[in-house]
């Protein structure tokens, strides 16, 4: 995995994906090669949160983290959603609702909440996944299933979506 300073942006970049170890109180060790830019991007504060999918619907055995400015950017989003529209108030709850601040500590470890762990059932192992400003904390076993889904899946319905997106 590496992590990068978008110049134009400020952004930190995630990509790539790793698998790490929860201890018994539930902390994971941040990938060393992240550990700085985390605590110079944001002084070691990052949110973490449930995942959804296109339809705002909970992502069976995944996490969101945001490093702190990113997830503040993604707040004025939330904001701006109608707060009469059902897709927009539910988007808002779940986020919102369980947005966690987490501060990575002196060893680069993070705390995950039990009750998102429990909502993601995260175990002893899991695969941390970069997703540009954002990384995303998943169950091994429903890690595994997304990767094979990748493989296999035809669904060409949204290919429109990707606009003038190449490879």
């Amino acid at each position: 995995m590496e992590l990068l300073r978008r110049e134009l942006a400020g952004e930190i970049l995630f990509r790539g994906n790793t698998t790490v170890n929860l201890d018994e109180k539930g902390r994971f060790a941040i990938p060393t090669r992240y550990r700085e830019l985390v605590q110079k991007s944001c002084d070691c504060h990052l949110i973490a949160t449930v995942a959804v999918d296109e339809r705002c619907v909970g992502m069976d055995g995944c996490l969101w983290i945001y490093p702190l400015p990113a997830w503040e950017k993604l707040e004025i989003k939330l904001s701006e959603l109608s707060a009469f529209k059902k897709l927009s108030v539910k988007i808002k709850r779940f986020l919102i609702g369980y947005a966690t601040e987490c501060e990575m500590d002196a060893q680069g470890r993070l705390l995950l909440p039990e009750k998102l762990r429990k909502f993601a059932n995260l175990d002893k192992k899991v695969v941390l996944v970069g997703n540009l400003n954002r990384f995303e904390v998943w169950n091994e076993d429903a890690w595994n299933k997304e990767e094979a889904q990748f493989m296999d899946d035809e669904d060409d319905q949204e290919l429109e979506a990707l606009g003038n997106l190449s490879f």
